[in-house]
């Protein structure tokens, strides 16, 4: 990979510096505009090429490990945790995957309920795939809205629940689908509470907007109830809505916003919630083979190594598959155990770390030391590994 890189922005790049030079007193301004256009449109494609080689990367080892004789309860376990993974980077790859490994059925019932009850997922790439003015996405989304119970809710209260499984899209056709979708459902649910399902869609939109203008920072100057009251004049089939009614809501916005959600799915502070152990232990550099303190996560058969307690993303990941621990002695670090490579691993540890400048960047390790404080500490690690 590292050669294809080079021969990609090395000589290439040269060249195309020279030509630079050359061309710049032949070239119009025009044109050499659309020359720096074109480069960049080039460098673009170069940074998908290399993401690209990452992702089919990614898919081999996955099916490389699945592969692995495994009883079916870790098996699925496993690919659900990728299908999950799959879709918090590309909803519709993960869906794919899930439903191509029998973890999901290819109804729209079926990919909605994972929706709505599977834990782990990114809200904010639910919401682009329910946005979606396409099927299966449509059927889905329909289906989304229809599993949940809004009956005998206040609307700003089916509101609250309603933005809570899922994180809206910015694209405003998006939201318009879905905010449609929810003003039918609550109208099904709630018969008599409005004239007709416009009235409450026009009404969502609103509260929506009260929302952002009354508790964003940015806006300085905060609508007032009777603002609010004239906003929403004549959305009832042309008449106005109760007068009691409008003052409420806006009271219940002004004191208390709606919650967004997180994009808990792709938060890799997530996946360390109830780890298997965890603590400050001492580990043995790669290149250089200084020790350096590190604060270990170990979850789901990852060890997961940070500079500090309180960083939220890893300096490194060390998948924990095929991979053997042992007691070793060390002369300058005491309490030591080592996780080394087996044979069906070809003797390397395919891991991940982040370089200085923060880039991911993959790392081989024939084996990695690791120092403890105490003899207790060394075997309940051990332990957890195993």
């Amino acid at each position: 990979m590292g050669s294809e890189t080079d021969n990609a922005n090395g000589p290439t790049a040269r060249a195309d510096s020279i030509d630079v030079g050359n061309l710049a007193g032949k070239l119009t301004e025009e044109e050499m505009r659309l020359l720096k256009d074109i480069r960049r449109q080039k460098a673009l494609i170069l940074d998908e090429i290399q993401q690209l080689k990452a992702e089919i990367k990614d898919v081999k080892t996955e099916m490389e490990a699945v592969g692995q004789p495994e009883d079916s309860f870790k098996s699925n376990q496993k690919q659900n945790a990728i299908g999950r993974k799959k879709f918090n980077m590309d909803p519709k790859k993960g869906i794919e995957f899930l439903i191509v490994n029998d973890q999901l059925n290819d109804t729209p019932e079926d990919i909605a309920k994972f929706l709505l009850e599977e834990e782990g997922l990114n809200k904010g790439m639910i919401g682009d795939y329910l946005g979606e003015n396409k099927e299966p996405m449509l059927s889905v989304l329909q289906n989304f809205v229809g599993q949940q119970d809004f009956r005998n809710m206040l609307l700003v209260e089916a509101l609250r629940k309603f933005l809570w499984s899922f994180r809206l899209p910015g694209e405003a056709q998006k939201i318009d689908r879905m905010m449609e979708c929810f003003a039918s459902k609550y109208c099904e649910q709630n018969e008599g509470v409005f004239t007709s399902s416009d009235t409450c869609y026009v009404l969502s939109f609103s509260l929506i907007m009260l929302n952002t203008s009354l508790h964003n920072p940015s806006v300085r100057d905060k609508p007032t109830v009777d603002t609010f009251i004239t906003m929403n004049r004549g959305i009832n089939c042309g008449g106005d809505l109760p007068k009691e009614l409008l003052v409420s809501l806006y009271e219940n916005i002004k004191k208390e916003a709606f919650k967004v959600p997180e994009d808990d799915g792709s938060d890799i502070t997530r996946t360390f919630f109830n780890p298997d152990s965890e603590g400050y232990l001492t580990k043995e550099g790669g290149v250089h083979k200084n020790w350096k303190r590190r604060y270990f996560i170990l979850k789901d058969n990852c060890l997961y190594y940070f500079k500090e307690f309180k960083d939220k993303e890893p300096r490194g990941i060390i998948p924990l598959e095929n991979l053997q621990v042992r007691e070793i002695n060390n002369d300058k670090k005491p309490f030591c155990f080592q996780i080394s490579a087996s044979e069906e691993t070809g003797g390397m540890i395919k891991a991940c770390k982040t370089d200085s400048e923060g880039k991911v960047v993959e790392g081989r390790h024939e084996s990695y030391k690791i120092s403890c404080e105490t003899e207790e500490e060394r075997a309940k690690w051990m332990e957890c590994i195993r």
